[in-house]
């Protein structure tokens, strides 16, 4: 069985991740890694602090756990990022190098990393997106996004390590709570419709944005992780999306119920 180590292990993805991992190869076989591990997570399997942007603790981790496979999910969500850019570019771009050069240091097979629709912009068709399209983002996130999508590509080309991600779009969970992102409400009001009555959203009625439910986020995420090398066209990252609906839209199928 691979050793495997997850990063941003305890978040909303990367919980999630975590179980369905160790279901496949057991529980011994997936370190769980993030910045404070949470009192129940040991009792599931391995977990560990990790801070992703102390260079010399992801090094020193990487060369004891000797990683096969790395899934990094650490990460300063959107709408948190904004509040805190330097934390955020810290986090998101110096992190992600920081294990880049870890995962290649050991030797690692394979590495996936996830990027996202903020990675787009006011440039970028609204519609059947091409793989390959403009991306000049107006965000924090998203301009990282962009950058670790590069810096991934760079590592893949110059040392080829195999890193492999898709560009997510909002997660709909209801396993861990979500992080901070614009999307964020798509799963808060659920919570707030059964213990409020109510809920206001932070976008408008009208905004469509695409989606994925979690069990299919993960899908994504191991199935990709599981293609031949020699087939893949593209490393990183893939457009994946489910569906896509307006804050009132789903306000009134709420109401339906």
């Amino acid at each position: 069985m691979p050793q495997i180590v997850v990063t941003g292990a305890f978040g909303q993805i990367g919980s999630e991740l975590t179980s369905a991992l160790r279901e496949q190869y057991g529980p011994a076989n997936v370190v769980a890694t993030g910045r404070r591990v949470p009192k129940a997570a040991s009792s599931t399997g391995p977990a560990e602090v990790l801070d992703v942007t102390d260079a010399a603790s992801v090094q020193d981790t990487f060369r004891r756990l000797e990683p096969d496979i790395v899934y990094h999910l650490a990460a300063r969500l959107s709408a948190v990022a904004e509040q805190d850019p330097e934390s955020a570019w810290n986090v998101n771009v110096e992190g992600l190098r920081n294990v880049l050069r870890a995962a290649h240091d050991v030797a690692a097979e394979r590495m996936f990393w996830p990027s996202s629709i903020a990675a787009f912009g006011p440039d970028t068709p609204r519609t059947a997106v091409p793989q390959d399209t403009i991306m000049r983002p107006t965000t924090i996130y998203g301009i990282a996004k962009v950058a670790g999508e590069l810096l991934c590509n760079y590592y893949l080309a110059r040392y080829g390590l195999d890193v492999r991600g898709v560009r997510y779009p909002g997660v709909i969970s209801s396993g861990s709570p979500p992080g901070g992102g614009t999307t964020d409400y798509a799963v808060e009001i659920f919570y707030a419709a059964l213990q409020q009555g109510k809920y206001t959203a932070f976008v408008r009625e009208d905004c469509v944005l695409p989606m994925i439910y979690m069990p299919d986020c993960i899908n994504a995420a191991t199935k990709l992780m599981q293609a031949p090398r020699e087939r893949l066209l593209h490393h990183n990252s893939f457009n994946v999306t489910a569906m896509s609906f307006s804050a009132g839209e789903l306000a009134r199928e709420i109401q339906r119920h």
